[in-house]
C-alpha cells in the first residue's frame, strides 16, 4: 500500500516518462545533424573527432542555445566525418568514433574505429513534465559497462570511484560538511567513465539541480537528469583520461596561468583583525621560518560588514598595512560577499537601488535575506550590466594594494531561508528566468565579474 501511494505521489508530481519513437526524417548541415521523431527531435553536433554534442528538443522545439560554461574560444575542429544509412541505424563517423543512432527510438552506441563500445544508452533520453514547478524534466541513462569506474562532480566528499553513488549538484553553503555530505558548494557537471582502459567524459551542459546515479538504483545503469532545461551533454573520447581532461577545457576554456605566489602557502581563516594582530601574524610566521606568501582578510576588516569598506577602528590605514607586509613579503586577499547591506547611507547599496541592479521576487520586491550585516539585497550577476558594474567596484580595493579577491557566500547563501526561493527573477543575459535555472551559475557569474574587476 505504501508503495502505491509513493507511485501514485510520483505520477502526480511528475507525470507520466515519455520516450522518443521512430526516426520520421533526417538532414544534415554542415558538422549538424539532424534526427526527427513525432515529437523529439535530436541533434548531434560533431565538434572534433573525439568532442560530440548530443541535443534533445522534448517536444520539437529547441531553447535558445546558451551558456556560460562554454568559452568563447571552442572552435569545431573535426577533420573529417559524414554519415551512413543502415537497416536499423545510422552511423555518424569521424577519424576517431562511429555514433550509432538506432532508427526505431534514438538510443545511441559510442565506439572507437575498431568497434570497441565506450558509451551505450540503456533507456537513453527520455522525460515528464514537471507539474508542480513548470518545464520538463530531462533523463538520460546509460549501460554500464562491465568494470566500468566513474570519477569526477569536483569535490564530492565520498570515495573516488563514484560507482554505486548517487549525487547531486545544487549549489549549497554546507558549513561543517562530512563524508558523504551533498550537496555542496560547488556544481560542476562533468564527469569520467573508465572500463576496459578506455577513457571519456560526459559534460551535461544544464544549470537546473542536476543528479547523477552511477549505479545506485540499478547496478546496471547510469543515469543523470535536470529539473528544468534542455538534455545537452558533450561526449569526450580520450582514450586517456588526461586526453579527456584536455579536450574537456577546449569546451569550457583553461585556467590561466596563475602567478607564482598563488601557488604558495596561503594563511586563512576566521578572522584577523585589528591591523596590530595581522601584523603579529606575520612577524610570528618570519621568525618561525615557516613559508607564506598570503594572509587573507575575513569580514571583519569591513565597516559593519559592508562590501568594499574598510573599518576604521581596526584597519585605520589599510594602503600603509597591505604596504609594510609586501615589504616582509606577504600579499594580501579580502573576502567579498554578495549580500549588500540595506542602508540607505551605504553608497554601493544606493547605486545598485537606482540602477535596479538587485535581484527581485517575482512579484516585484527585492529579494531580501539576512547575512552578515543584517539585512541585505543581492546583485542579479546574470545581467552583464550588473557584472559591469560589480567589476567597478573592486578599483579602490586594487588600489589600496589588494591583490586577490575571496569571494564567499555566492552558493547563493542566505541565513534564515538557506538560499534563495525559487521565484526569484534573473535576467540571464536576456532571457529572464526564475532562480532554478540560475541558481547553479550564480557565483561563477559573480567570480567572473570579480576576476574582470581585479584585471581593470
Amino acid at each position: 500500500e505504501k508503495e502505491i501511494i509513493q507511485v501514485e505521489t510520483s505520477a502526480s508530481k511528475y507525470g507520466a516518462k515519455h520516450y522518443p519513437d521512430g526516426v520520421r526524417e533526417w538532414k544534415k548541415e554542415g558538422n549538424y545533424f539532424c534526427f526527427y521523431t513525432t515529437e523529439t527531435i535530436l541533434e548531434i553536433r560533431v565538434i572534433a573527432d573525439k568532442i560530440i554534442r548530443f541535443r534533445y528538443a522534448a517536444d520539437g522545439s529547441f531553447q535558445r542555445d546558451f551558456s556560460y560554461a562554454i568559452s568563447d574560444t571552442l572552435q569545431e575542429s573535426p577533420i573529417s566525418f559524414g554519415i551512413k544509412e543502415w537497416e536499423e541505424t545510422f552511423e555518424i563517423y569521424t577519424d576517431e568514433l562511429r555514433v550509432f543512432i538506432a532508427r526505431d527510438n534514438l538510443r545511441i552506441t559510442i565506439s572507437d574505429k575498431e568497434g570497441k563500445v565506450i558509451n551505450q544508452d540503456e533507456m537513453g533520453f527520455h522525460w515528464q513534465h514537471y507539474l508542480l514547478k513548470g518545464g520538463k524534466i530531462q533523463y538520460c541513462s546509460k549501460l554500464v559497462q562491465e568494470g566500468e569506474c566513474f570519477y569526477g562532480l569536483g569535490d564530492k566528499p565520498t570515495e573516488l570511484n563514484l560507482r554505486g553513488k548517487r549525487l547531486e549538484n545544487y549549489g549549497t553553503d554546507a558549513y561543517g560538511y562530512q563524508k558523504d555530505t551533498d550537496p555542496l558548494y560547488r556544481n560542476i557537471p562533468f564527469y569520467y567513465g573508465l572500463h576496459h582502459g578506455i577513457g571519456y567524459g560526459i559534460f551535461f551542459d544544464n544549470t537546473f539541480r542536476t543528479i547523477f546515479d552511477f549505479g545506485k538504483e540499478r547496478e546496471d545503469a547510469c543515469s543523470f537528469w535536470a529539473r528544468g532545461g534542455e538534455m545537452n551533454y558533450y561526449f569526450i573520447y580520450g582514450p586517456e583520461l588526461l586526453e579527456v581532461a584536455e579536450s574537456y577545457t577546449k569546451i569550457t576554456g583553461t585556467p590561466e596561468l596563475p602567478p607564482l605566489w598563488a601557488l604558495g602557502y596561503h594563511q586563512c581563516r576566521w578572522s584577523y583583525f585589528p591591523d596590530t594582530r595581522v601584523k603579529e601574524i606575520a612577524k610570528e610566521f618570519r621568525k618561525r621560518r615557516i613559508p607564506c606568501d598570503v594572509i587573507y582578510l575575513d569580514i571583519d576588516y569591513m565597516d559593519g560588514f559592508r562590501c568594499f569598506t574598510w573599518n576604521n577602528e581596526y584597519f585605520p590605514d589599510p594602503a600603509g598595512l597591505i604596504k609594510e607586509l609586501a615589504a616582509e613579503g606577504f600579499k594580501v586577499v579580502v573576502i567579498i560577499d554578495p549580500g549588500i547591506k540595506v542602508d540607505p547611507k551605504y553608497a554601493v547599496y544606493q547605486e545598485g537601488i537606482r540602477n535596479d541592479y538587485f535581484c527581485k521576487r517575482a512579484d516585484g520586491a527585492l529579494m531580501e535575506g539576512d547575512v552578515w550585516p543584517g539585512k541585505c539585497v543581492f546583485p542579479d550577476y546574470t545581467n552583464p550590466e550588473v557584472r559591469e558594474w560589480w567589476s567597478s567596484l573592486f578599483k579602490s580595493l586594487a588600489e589600496t594594494g589588494v591583490r586577490g579577491v575571496w569571494n564567499d557566500m555566492n552558493e547563493p547563501a542566505v541565513f534564515e531561508m538557506g538560499s534563495f526561493p525559487e521565484d526569484v527573477r534573473h535576467d540571464y543575459d536576456g532571457e529572464e528566468v526564475s532562480h532554478r535555472k540560475a541558481h547553479n551559475i550564480y557565483g561563477h557569474l559573480m567570480s567572473k565579474a570579480t576576476a574582470a574587476g581585479m584585471k581593470k
